[in-house]
């Protein structure tokens, strides 16, 4: 039997018993449409937790820490996080840059407003990484120290005494004048005593602003960024031999005349060997984290709860494979002469079993088309219903529920799948009907 005789008489025969079909591709309708829509929510939520990831922080950034990791006097050395320290972790491999941080606490003054914030020393590698509302990234070795601002560091001024009423500073178009802290000097009389020197205020320009509104959060948000070389340049003029203000101190208790810095990142060419870099570093004895680690535990969680959603959405289909199979049985007993007089007159047992199949594919395609468009429907209902609240979890407006291409074609094709294997039963049955017994049945 040709192919189209066999789609000519499955339509024909499914359109006889018009209410029954419809009320069983209703089933799979409805099973098709409960495992999109659960498995759309878990890969919404999942796509979600990804760009509030790669919008809060990068993923290809380690963040190493000069505490927490091994202590013993073996490793003591490596635990400090020194120039020579981060030329080490150039060289590992995966690796494309490194940046130390070299933090110093201000206290900033707009008019009447004030505000303490960190200034941060980083070096280009670092600063490439930030995205820009306006403004660019300091240049390195400049003659003049100038500053990239995160993007809420303008809503963190208050005016003295009013704490609930912050200031609203531009970086590019307010004055802000800034005091670093006092210095440490060592007296040569008393090697326990301490001088402070006068502090003093400095008016930094502006280089840039972090990309971002007053309410959008980020690591680097509340952070004012320099570069590195620019910025020890800048503090020796301040602080001298000693470096930072509060500089870290020989067992003797005098200044180190380099740099150790609390705080240094490295950066992976690609998310997936980040973790490899990471243990690379923990092994040498420091303390790391990357927010590629937190992704990669959400995920997990976020897997488990996609299989439980994926899982509810399958029993319905799982009840409208039964119903598919009911279907086809009944027919199978209402058809019994039909069968047989297709024997007598010598039609293939292979045509009738297909015929069924064929039958129970049709029910699978039309019940997973109807129902994909109707997951469809409900996907773009849900996310005009949670656009704010996918918003306020994940940081996208985008609502929470996502349906790919491939899990479009996914659910039709699972669909006609499905409804193929609950046919089959009833079409081997049909098949191995006696011709005699069926053409006697009334």
């Amino acid at each position: 039997m040709r192919l189209s005789d066999l789609l000519k008489l499955s339509f024909s025969n499914l359109k006889r018993r018009k209410t029954r079909t419809v009320l069983t591709v209703l089933g799979v309708v409805i099973g098709t449409a409960s495992i999109v829509v659960m498995v759309s929510l878990g890969l919404g939520m999942s796509a979600s937790l990804l760009k509030s990831f790669q919008d809060s922080a990068s993923l290809t950034m380690i963040t190493v820490m000069n505490y927490g990791g091994d202590s013993s006097g073996k490793n003591k050395k490596k635990l400090e996080l020194t120039d020579e320290s981060i030329r080490d972790f150039d060289a590992l491999p995966h690796v494309t840059g490194t940046s130390p941080a070299l933090s110093v606490y201000v206290d900033a003054k707009s008019g009447a407003y004030n505000g303490s914030f960190d200034i941060i020393g980083v070096s280009q590698d670092f600063l490439k990484q930030l995205r820009l509302k306006s403004g660019e990234i300091p240049k390195p070795n400049q003659s003049e120290l100038t500053l990239v601002y995160g993007n809420r560091v303008g809503n963190n001024f208050y005016k003295r005494g009013d704490w609930e009423n912050p200031g609203n500073i531009d970086p590019n178009k307010d004055t802000i004048f800034f005091s670093f802290p006092q210095g440490y000097t060592q007296n040569s009389e008393n090697s326990s005593g301490n001088d402070t020197q006068p502090a003093k205020k400095y008016l930094l320009q502006t280089s840039g602003v972090i990309e971002g509104g007053e309410d959008d959060y980020s690591e680097n948000s509340m952070n004012i960024y320099a570069d590195i070389d620019t910025f020890k340049h800048f503090l020796r003029r301040i602080y001298k031999k000693n470096l930072v203000p509060n500089p870290k101190t020989s067992k003797s208790g005098k200044p180190l005349h380099y740099y150790v810095y609390d705080t240094a990142y490295v950066f992976v060419d690609d998310m997936k060997n980040v973790t490899a870099v990471q243990k690379l570093i923990s092994d040498q004895g420091y303390n790391c984290y990357s927010n590629m680690e937190w992704l990669e535990q959400s995920q997990k969680q976020m897997g488990i709860v996609q299989m439980v959603l994926g899982g509810i959405g399958a029993v319905s289909l799982l009840v409208a494979a039964i119903g598919i199979m009911n279907t086809m049985m009944m027919s199978i007993y209402e058809r019994t002469k039909e069968i047989g007089v297709m024997k007598v007159l010598g039609c293939d047992m292979g045509d009738i079993r297909n015929m069924f199949l064929t039958e129970s594919a049709i029910i699978g395609l039309l019940g997973g088309a109807v129902g994909l468009t109707l997951s469809l429907l409900i996907s773009l209902l849900i996310n005009t219903l949670t656009s704010s609240v996918g918003e306020s979890m994940f940081g996208s407006a985008g609502g929470i529920s996502l349906i790919p291409f491939w899990l479009a074609g996914f659910a039709v094709v699972f669909a006609t799948l499905v409804g193929s294997v609950s046919g089959y039963v009833p079409a081997v049955r049909a098949m191995k009907l006696s011709p005699l017994a069926a053409i006697r049945n009334d």
